[in-house]
Parts: structure tokens; sequence; C-alpha cells
């Protein structure tokens, strides 16, 4: 992926680009980008480095205008927030706490050895 922006071609795609970037950096000013051509050479990838704990907050910034520019402008633009490097364990460690909570509501560790020190043998 390239980090060049002027590298592409289609003055509307770089417009739009910078509209997005400007969006997201007004409501998370340290945000940082990386833009690039995305599986095809046409379709224009664009990384949103955000210091978030939750990127559905940086999504839900976004998420109107750039599909206004991919239906309505017929823009090929992909953008994904990811979070700083320094938020991936805390991040991955909250996901498998709620993870567990929501497969296994009303019941924990504690529960399921109780029940089993009191089945009946065989």
């Amino acid at each position: 992926m390239m980090n060049d922006q002027h590298m592409i071609a289609d003055p509307r795609i770089r417009a739009a680009v910078a509209e997005l970037q400007e969006l997201i950096l007004a409501h998370f000013p340290s945000t940082t980008f990386e833009v690039g051509e995305a599986d095809y050479p046409d379709e224009v990838y664009m990384r949103a480095i955000v210091d978030v704990d939750d990127t559905d907050d940086v999504i839900a910034i976004f998420l109107d205008r750039l599909v206004g520019l991919q239906v309505d402008e017929n823009l090929p633009i992909w953008v994904a927030p990811v979070r700083t490097p320094e938020r991936i364990p805390a991040a991955n460690h909250l996901e498998q706490k709620t993870r567990y909570r929501e497969l296994s509501p009303g019941w924990d560790r504690r529960s399921v050895s109780h029940v089993s020190n009191q089945m009946p043998a065989r």
C-alpha cells in the first residue's frame, strides 16, 4: 500500500479522500492515514489508524458520506479504521470477555464446577 495520495490519478477521488480524512480528523485529530490502491487498479483503499477502543465510533463519523461517494458519485473508495498497535491487546482482551459473557449468559465457571461436584456417580 502506498502512502502517497498524490499518486491517485482521478482528482475526484483525491478530493473525496481528502474530505473523508478531514471528517475523521475533526473528531480524532491524532489519526494517521495510509492510502493506496485496493484489489482493483481503479479502487482506492484508505486505512485510518485511530487511537480508540471501538472503531465503530470512527465509522459513525464517515459512513453516510462514504456511501454517498460510493453510490451517488460512483467513486470506488474503501475506508477501514483500525486501532493503533497500543490499543489492540486491550481491545482483544475486552472482546474475549464480552464474547464469553454473550455465549454463556447466566453462568460462569464457578456454577459449572459446583454442578459437576453434585452429579451422582455411576
